[in-house]
């Protein structure tokens, strides 16, 4: 049976609810109220695991906090036997729109402390990292501020539908593999959903 690791990145503790950064383990939490499954306190995280026509898929959410990432990814990289492409990585990101989505199998940690260290810690950039976008509505200085900070009301009407579209997104990953993936989800999902909306 194929084995992939989907990592949702944020920071533990109530403080960190909610908030943008922790877009990662939203993504996974509804993708575990979607598959009934649960996650369970482990080494570095916590983690979950189901099986999904004959791929069994481990989602981890660390527990080591954004900047210290790439140590709970290796070690389970590791522990379960998983090879780099077969490695997704869920971030936020403030350089794509709110709603944007961007699926790349490689590139530049962009400025994310959270991908900065998984590069180092792996010693590569190449593995695929999916980015959710949350905007950069913010003024200069207040970047952490920002990205810390909860959702605003009008995101919130919008952010079911954009986490579960993103946990189609990591099955598409799974059972098409990337480059599918990239063609079918890559863009702007508020347009999409806005689309397929009667007036």
């Amino acid at each position: 049976m194929k084995k992939f690791l989907v990592v949702g990145l944020g920071n533990i503790g109530p403080e960190y609810s909610d908030t943008r950064h922790n877009v990662g383990f939203q993504v996974l939490d509804t993708l575990a109220a979607k598959r009934d499954f649960q996650f369970s306190p482990v080494k570095l995280g916590d983690l979950a695991s189901y099986n999904l026509k004959g791929r069994k898929i481990f989602c981890l959410k660390p527990s080591t906090y954004m900047n210290r990432s790439g140590k709970a990814v290796l070690y389970w990289m590791n522990k379960e036997n998983i090879n780099p492409d077969r490695l997704l990585i869920i971030t936020d990101d403030i350089n794509l729109n709110y709603g944007v989505f961007r699926l790349k199998t490689k590139g530049s940690d962009g400025g994310h402390n959270g991908l900065k260290d998984i590069q180092q810690t792996l010693g590569s950039g190449n593995y695929s990292r999916f980015r959710f976008g949350i905007g950069s509505d913010f003024s200069r200085g207040r970047q952490v501020d920002y990205v810390l900070g909860k959702w605003e009301e009008e995101e919130k009407k919008d952010l079911p539908k954009l986490l579960s579209k993103a946990g189609e997104l990591v099955e598409s990953f799974v059972l098409a593999g990337a480059k599918n993936t990239m063609n079918d989800f890559n863009g702007d999902q508020l347009s999409e959903c806005a689309e397929g909306i009667d007036p």
